[in-house]
Parts: C-alpha cells; structure tokens; sequence
C-alpha cells in the first residue's frame, strides 16, 4: 500500500500533532495530565486531537465524541451499547487515518483501544502508538501481550512489575512511569493532628462501595449490615462514605437503612480528609485499595458481580489476588472477600481486628510501609515520565532513515 505524505516531521518550526484516545474518566484524567506534561516538557508546540472526557476537554482537547457509552461495568451491560461503540471506533480510526499525527496515545480502555491501535497499524504502519496504561495481562489474557507487538511501540506501566510481565511474556517494551496515586501523597497521609485522630473515638472507618451504578447496588447493603454488627461488638463508629457526585444520590438511598448512620462525602478534599484520619476502612477491589494503602489505611476489600460474570473470571482469571495493594506489594497482607465470602459477618470478622491494635493491623501497616521503595515515591511525576516517553518515540520515528517511505 503506498501512503500519501506524512505531515512534516516535528520540529521548531511546525511543532508535534499527538492524537488521544482516552474513553473512560480515568483514562481520561490520566490523559489530560498527560497534555500538561507534553506542553511543559517538548521544546516545540504541541497540538492535540482525539476522544476524551471532561478533564481532557479542559486542557485544550475537542473531543470527536463523548465518552458517556463507556462509563458502565460488566460484560451484560456491553451488549444493548455496542452498536454505538463501534460506530465511534470507526470514526476515531478514520479519524488518526485522516490527520496522520506524530504519535497515537491509547489510554487505558484496551479493550477499546488497542482495537483502534490495530486498525490504525494495519493501514499506516509510520504512525508510532503508544499505550498509556498496561492491560492486564498479569491477570488475565497474557496472549494478548505478545500480539501487542505488532502494533504497539511502548508501553507504558503505572504498576512497578509491569515491566517484567511483558518482558517475560514477549510483550512490546514496556516502562514503568508511576501511578498518579503519587503525586496525591501529600494530601493522602495524616499531619501529626489528623495521626491523633486517627488514634482517638470513636474510630472513623470509611466505607468504600464503588463509584459504579452496578458495585453500590451490590456492595452497599452489606457493607452497611457489616458496620452494623461491627458497632454492635466494640461500640460506636464515626462511619465515612466517600462516593462521586453522580453517584451521590443513589448512595443516600442505599445507606438510608443502615444501622450505622455514615456521613457521605463528595467533594474531592472532603474525601482526602476523611481518609487521613481514618482508623480503617471497608472498600471493593481496585485502585482504591492501593490509595489506602498509601495512606497507612488498613483495610478489607470486597466484591460482588453477577453469577456469569463470576463463571468467567474464575476461569480466565489467574492471579494470587484479586487485591491491587496486595499484588504491588506482592504480599496478601489485605485480606479480600469476594462473591459468596462477601457476607455481613465474614466482613465484620475481618474488619474488627483492624481497628484495634492487633497484629493484624500492624502486618498491614508494616506491608504498606514499603511501598514508598517499591513505587519509587519521591521521583519525577509520573506524567512527566509518560510525556517523555511519548516524546522520545516521536523523535525516534524522525531520526529513521526516511519516516516518509511508502509501506
């Protein structure tokens, strides 16, 4: 196939063209710090285009469409949205096709973008694609490691042992560039005044459902029964739920019944403050779980799906936790409790220990300890990484002999 011209390569003069993929809300946070770091950090202009949501939008990015349809959870929810997710993956690849830019940055989503990767690779094999954010193949489809080879460039990992699951799995290379969670350190560990609070009662104990429409409606009523006895055996609880603002409603709703009255909290800062003075919390699986961690929280984790999601994951899912803190720590110091075992008491009987001074609370807070080494808190952001990263894959694909050769 002969390719028309490239637009002319970066320099001083014509600056970078960088097209985004981000369709879901953190990818699309990711991505937006991302453009900040890229404009700080390249020594010519920098121009985006792509898909993304809110925060990308405000950093200068026109969105080709919105980003709604993704915001769901599970595989039975996919299906009645899939006409309209290809429909938008169409456009987005002849979108890339059409502009032709220096780079092509997918992030996160894989299951969205590296189909975009692929069909952008197959027809003009110059652009250089970098993925924002390594799927899962420590966890689960480690084939799709391999294959990423033919058409992805670099990864870029936000978990520390990502680098070497793709190098032993024969994945395209891979950096490790650092989770956001790092650069929010500062507002998620106690000042000497909130470590006290922490310390004093009754105990604040956050209770952590989910911020999808699907984990509150499961996990809310038995986090709320599991505080409950949990008051009922060593006595008053000061009972924190953090949620977002779309999901405030529902929320309210579903802890309306509980026997411990929590308060809910929205808004970001208010969240950050009740986490640097929480004893110990009850969260589902997830990143929320690695936050905690780096806030010296110790915690139970939880979750519930659907039966036929639960078939399916036990089936293609092989890692030694489902738990994120423990899986970077690379120790099951957090105990999880997931589908039948996501009971009331069994809740309660895990969580008990962690609000007093027990060895099982010490366990975790010395596991957490560590993380600072592990994740290498006190380098450069991890944005800044990425943004020079992405960067040196521009400049390479210019030092090649001639970028502009037909394929």
């Amino acid at each position: 196939m002969t390719l028309p011209p490239r637009r002319s390569p970066p320099d001083r003069a014509g600056g970078i063209d960088i097209f985004l993929v981000a369709v879901e809300e953190s990818g699309d946070r990711l991505g937006a710090a991302l453009m900040k770091a890229l404009r700080q950090r390249a020594s010519v202009p920098v121009r985006f285009s792509g898909v993304g949501g809110r925060d990308m939008t405000a950093a200068g990015l026109a969105s080709l469409h919105p980003i709604d349809d993704f915001s769901i959870i599970g595989f039975t929810a996919i299906p009645r949205r899939l006409p309209r997710i290809l429909r938008n993956m169409r456009m987005t690849v002849r979108a890339v096709l059409a502009q032709r830019p220096h780079a092509l940055v997918i992030v996160d989503s894989p299951g969205y973008s590296l189909w975009v990767a692929r069909f952008v690779r197959r027809r003009d094999p110059s652009i250089p694609i970098v993925d924002y954010v390594s799927p899962s193949v420590w966890a689960w489809r480690p084939g799709r490691a391999r294959a990423m080879r033919d058409f992805v460039d670099h990864v870029l990992a936000l978990l520390p042992f990502e680098p070497g699951v793709h190098q032993r799995l024969g994945g395209p290379p891979c950096s490790y560039v650092g989770h956001p969670l790092i650069e929010e350190i500062s507002n998620l560990r106690p000042n000497e005044s909130e470590q006290r609070q922490r310390a004093s009662g009754p105990p604040t104990v956050l209770a952590l459902p989910g911020s999808r429409s699907g984990e509150v409606e499961r996990l809310a009523g038995v986090f709320g029964q599991a505080l409950g006895i949990v008051q009922e055996r060593i006595g008053p609880l000061d009972v924190v739920v953090p949620t977002v603002e779309q999901r405030a409603l529902q929320v309210a709703q579903a802890v309306a019944e509980w026997p411990v009255k929590p308060r809910i909290v929205v808004d970001p800062i208010e969240k950050r403050a009740a986490i640097r003075i929480a004893r110990a919390a009850l969260a589902k699986s997830g990143t929320v779980t690695l936050e905690l961690a780096l806030a010296g929280v110790p915690m139970v984790a939880a979750y519930k799906v659907s039966p036929l999601e639960a078939f399916v994951i036990r089936r293609l899912v092989r890692v030694p936790s489902y738990i994120l803190a423990n899986l970077v720590i690379g120790q099951n110091v957090v105990p999880e409790l997931v589908q039948e075992d996501c009971t009331p008491e069994r809740l309660a009987d895990a969580l008990i220990p962690l609000i007093g001074d027990t060895q099982e609370r010490r366990r975790q807070m010395d596991a957490f300890s560590w993380l600072d080494t592990i994740m290498e808190i006190g380098s450069r952001a991890p944005a800044a990484r990425a943004a020079d990263l992405v960067l040196g894959e521009i400049w390479r694909e210019r030092s090649k002999p001639d970028s502009n050769a037909p394929a």
